[in-house]
């Protein structure tokens, strides 16, 4: 053994310790991918697996993406499934439009969902209305998708949340993700969808690595559009989200279980259409609920959600009336201190959690 080289032995051991499967959670065993490789992943699988399937968008081809999220797929795919189109949101969105009126698959990259601004009669009036206009006989299956919500120092006009805006809007899907294994299965379910899905992403969250299950690692990975999941269980109050505001819940409801509440997160997943069957099942178990979210208050998803529990049996299973935590009613600002008191902070969360469970 004293022949046997140092350097061969520690080679042997890091192979050893990288290949290890002696006990450990799924959480440390499963894979780790960033939001942007996930739905990188799921582009070029669903552009792989249906010739109709083309991407479309500002830089979306050449540059890669704006933010890398279509990186590698021009020079696979080539100028025909992978197009960069001119700066004109009304433009490339009502082509797309048509291109899916015709039966193609288009998914329509908008560069950050404030840009879509300039599309939403294309969104709202020629994609989400066209199948009950024509009576069932024209679908439009296809995909906007791109940033959305709160970034960094972008200020007022890049810096909104359009969740509630699409989501008021019969004819559309909107589907918001928040973790890795959300933005793959999520995005290739809203692909193969026959009607149209707006798939709201976070610029935050793009580089940000979670766990992929060996499940969420296969080509055939699907998760339903429609259907929440509880991130966390618990049992004191019921912690609502999507998308980053998801973080801020799970962060908040580690803070809280060393004060001895176990509160249960649900992330949304999708905002339209609702999951409040999960949601209901929540309360009904810990007979409280907080609404968190980014976006404005005023018609937000949190007024949804806690309308629908006001108007359902769920009320009668709260002990206290529900409340929410969203985004202060103010254009986003500039500077970076007043950035942060806009957005609600896993302290918000714990503060507001404390008042309802009318502990200290």
């Amino acid at each position: 053994m004293a022949s046997v080289k140092p350097f061969l032995i520690q080679k042997f051991a890091n192979k050893f310790v990288n290949n290890r499967a002696f006990s450990t959670s799924k959480c440390i065993a499963a894979k780790q991918m960033t939001v942007r490789d996930a739905l990188n992943s799921a582009l070029d699988e669903e552009l792989e697996r249906d010739e109709r399937v083309f991407l479309l968008g500002e830089e979306v081809a050449q540059y890669d993406g704006a933010y890398k999220v279509s990186r590698g797929l021009w020079k696979k795919y080539g100028d025909k499934r992978v197009i960069d189109t001119p700066i004109t949101e009304m433009g490339f969105a009502g082509l797309a439009v048509g291109a899916a009126m015709a039966g193609l698959r288009p998914i329509c990259e908008f560069m950050t969902f404030n840009f879509a601004m300039q599309a939403i009669d294309q969104v709202i009036n020629s994609a989400a209305k066209t199948f009950y206009m024509s009576a069932g006989r024209i679908n439009v299956p296809i995909v906007f998708r791109g940033p959305n919500g709160a970034a960094a120092g972008v200020a007022a006009q890049h810096s909104q949340c359009f969740a509630a805006w699409y989501a008021h809007c019969p004819g559309l899907k909107v589907v918001s993700p928040y973790n890795s294994e959300d933005a793959k299965g999520l995005l290739k379910s809203a692909i193969r969808d026959p009607d149209p899905v707006v798939f709201l992403e976070n610029e935050i969250l793009y580089g940000v690595q979670y766990p992929m299950s060996d499940q969420a690692l296969s080509k055939d990975f699907l998760l339903p559009l429609g259907k929440a999941k509880v991130e966390r269980p618990g049992k004191h109050i019921t912690l609502v989200a999507h998308s980053k505001a998801v973080e801020t819940c799970l962060e908040a409801a580690k803070e809280l279980a060393g004060k001895g509440i176990e509160a249960e997160v649900i992330n949304l997943r999708s905002i339209r259409p609702l999951d409040m069957t999960t949601i209901a099942a929540s309360v009904a178990k810990t007979n409280h609920l907080l609404s968190v979210e980014q976006g404005w208050p005023t018609c937000g998803v949190g007024a949804e959600i806690l309308a629908r529990v006001m108007e359902s049996e769920t009320f009668f299973h709260l002990d206290q009336p529900a409340i929410r935590l969203t985004g202060v009613d103010v254009p986003m600002p500039y500077a970076t201190s007043l950035e942060s008191a806009a957005l609600p902070k896993p302290s918000d969360v714990v503060e507001a959690t404390k008042k309802l469970l009318k502990v200290k």
